[in-house]
């Protein structure tokens, strides 16, 4: 009886806090479908205010239907019928995420397969370096990046984000583990058959290793489709900026562009998780099996 009551307990806390991470998507979605005079009206007092409200005192919540009074998708048809600058924007998003992705997986899925499978000096200095430099937030690389950067003359271009994303280590990290797990004598029985090391990489490794490759991709979509940090350090040109820079651009009289431009961006990245959800269990099992 009592460990149903702590079962019944804890999915209780699970429900409230699933409530409390999709209230976010539900506020953004409700609001897109808002006009902007019922948008006004919810939140006028904090959009217009600077210190406070008009009676003197700070403005700490506002109240918000569950559901417009007057559903609308005007703010759709703003963001996608009258807002070039979405569909530039977005390309480059897709530019930046796409060529990130690839070059982590020419370079990464080789060099998880090496610190995994092989014996080397100074192999467990180096996988400690990896991880270090993992841990690492952007503002401490991003002075040796910039300088990096401007001596290469890729400044202002969408190489100068790709590339040093491309050679990022937790993507390494993230496959090391799945190769890790293969057992040798799989690897020793392909090699008394005749088969070579680059086969063995390509006919045991990726195939084994697929789940680790699909999670570390659906990890790596979801934080460079978001980027924010590294094109406002390193772009200049507006028109080079991804879609994650666009939203901070958008007039607080415009609150129902900005919604609608919120739920616009969030749907690729939700289609993503989705599909990759499973592989990303499959690495949460396998790393704590591991463990």
């Amino acid at each position: 009886m009592q460990i149903f009551r702590i079962r019944k307990i804890g999915s209780l806390l699970l429900v409230l806090l699933a409530l409390v991470a999709i209230f976010p998507v539900f506020f953004s979605v409700t609001g897109s479908l808002m006009g902007q005079k019922e948008l006004n009206d919810l939140l006028g007092a904090v959009l217009t205010a600077d210190s406070g409200s008009a009676s003197g005192q700070a403005v700490s919540y506002v109240f918000w239907r569950v559901l417009p009074l007057y559903p609308t998708l005007r703010s759709y048809v703003k963001v996608l019928l009258d807002s070039p600058e979405f569909f530039v924007m977005f390309w480059n998003s897709v530019k930046i995420t796409v060529g990130v992705l690839a070059g982590q997986i020419l370079v990464g899925v080789p060099a998880a397969w090496g610190f995994a499978r092989y014996r080397f000096p100074g192999k467990n200095l180096l996988f400690m370096i990896y991880v270090a430099l993992m841990m690492m937030p952007f503002q401490v690389m991003m002075l040796s990046n910039y300088l990096v950067l401007d001596q290469m003359k890729l400044l202002d271009h969408l190489w100068g984000i790709i590339l040093p994303a491309a050679f990022s280590t937790f993507p390494v990290f993230i496959m090391y583990r799945f190769f890790e797990s293969i057992p040798e004598a799989l690897m020793e029985s392909a090699r008394l058959d005749g088969a070579g090391e680059l086969l063995i990489f390509i006919r045991i490794g990726i195939p084994l290793g697929s789940a680790g490759i699909i999670s570390a991709l659906v990890l790596g979509f979801l934080e460079y489709w978001n980027l924010i940090e590294q094109p406002m350090a390193f772009l200049k040109t507006k028109s080079l900026w991804p879609l994650s820079l666009y939203l901070p651009q958008i007039d607080i009289s415009q609150t129902g562009k900005a919604f609608a431009v919120s739920v616009l961006v969030l749907i690729p990245a939700v289609i993503v998780f989705l599909a990759g959800q499973d592989y990303l269990e499959q690495g949460i099992i396998s790393t704590a099996i591991k463990e």
